[in-house]
């Protein structure tokens, strides 16, 4: 790949959105009918590369059994108001219904109250009691603190997600989480993330999770970028991490799940993650458009609450259809929001594929304009 140079001394690499990409149709054309799009984590079988978002707008422990139902694995966030309050429904509505100025403070406030282990296992239980897989999210620096609580709920998979999670954190302070050691001492998979890079992935890889999340934030909601300058477009981040994917298989044989997380919230930009290398993604504000989402027409993360350095911000997000619409169907307006994965169906089938590993060789083209190092 050819650098840019900024000035003297400084060069960089061109880096792509996932709008500024599209996917070149094949020779060969399919059903759509005919097109699997499930992908196996672990012990787990999904019939959709779908990973619902730690946030509590979006997934409680009720919406967490119902994207279950639909195929989809919904990540509950173990320190959020859900683990915080016994109930935690009528604080998400007065969250949704706080005027623009009164967010900050309020989600401050309320994330403020300590997280409750015996609501931890409480979270846990209701999802995996009816028989739906048990997913729930934590920060490393509670990872080691929370995850016993999690286990005795009966949890099936463990994310360990930040804004950036590396394989060699450092601290003068405190000791750091040993992320391998506690991936080693877990008899569930893990899934860890956000990073942006080859190397970052590649060491992440190593550390014997079995899914790494590439992205730095939520899409619209997240400030990130703004706030710390941090940030990968994500068509490259995720053609990166594919690239760490493919190294970490040939040393090891194993094969580690790459899942995009980002501003994915149509059908074309779910395509264009799988055909750049993504296994799954992440969706957040594009689940929170249902109208039994948890958020009330509003989308916010737990990071928008952090007491000294938020990097997030609470969004509206209209109710569009009911959850099983915006994933399967049916769409009634052409703007790609709703029938998410009919769509993705459609886009695999138009390239000749027969599941999303395949999609992956699918080939794409970048824009005139950006591809000119010198636009803009």
């Amino acid at each position: 790949m050819v650098d840019v140079e900024i000035g003297i001394g400084k060069s960089a690499r061109r880096a792509y959105n996932l709008e500024d990409v599209s996917i070149v149709p094949a020779r060969r054309t399919r059903d759509a009918a005919d097109v699997d799009l499930s992908w196996q984590l672990d012990a787990f079988r999904f019939e959709l590369p779908l990973v619902a978002g730690p946030s509590d707008a979006v997934v409680s422990p009720e919406t967490a059994v119902a994207l279950d139902r639909l195929g989809g694995l919904a990540v509950v966030d173990l320190e959020g108001l859900w683990t915080r309050y016994e109930d935690a429904a009528p604080l998400c509505a007065e969250i949704a219904a706080l005027p623009d100025a009164a967010v900050p403070a309020r989600l401050r406030e309320l994330y403020g109250a300590p997280v409750r282990p015996e609501l931890v296992t409480e979270r846990v239980r209701q999802v995996a009691g009816v028989g739906a897989v048990a997913c729930g999210a934590v920060t490393p620096q509670h990872a080691a603190a929370l995850a016993p609580a999690a286990l005795e709920g009966d949890l099936d998979v463990l994310v360990v997600q930040a804004t950036v999670v590396s394989a060699e954190h450092v601290s003068r302070t405190r000791e750091p989480l040993d992320l391998a050691g506690l991936i080693r001492a877990l008899d569930v998979p893990v899934l860890v993330g956000g990073c942006a890079s080859y190397q970052a992935a590649l060491h992440l890889m190593r550390t014997g999770a079995v899914g790494v999340i590439v992205g730095t934030g939520p899409g619209a909601a997240s400030s990130t970028g703004e706030v710390l300058g941090i940030g990968v477009p994500l068509a490259t981040a995720i053609a990166d991490a594919a690239g760490a994917r493919s190294r970490h298989l040939e040393e090891t044989g194993v094969y580690v799940h790459v899942i995009a997380e980002g501003a994915i919230e149509t059908g074309a930009g779910l395509a264009r993650a799988l055909a750049c290398g993504a296994d799954a993604v992440m969706l957040n504000t594009a689940l929170a458009a249902a109208e039994e989402s948890p958020g009330a027409g509003q989308y916010w993360s737990g990071i928008a609450a952090h007491p000294s350095l938020p990097r997030a911000r609470r969004v509206r997000v209209p109710a569009r259809a009911p959850l099983a619409e915006i994933l399967l169907g049916p769409a009634r307006e052409g703007d790609g929001r709703v029938n998410l994965f009919g769509a993705l169906r459609k886009a695999v089938a138009l390239c000749g594929y027969a599941n999303v590993r395949e999609f992956h060789k699918a080939d794409v083209v970048v824009s005139p304009a950006t591809a000119d190092p010198g636009a803009g």
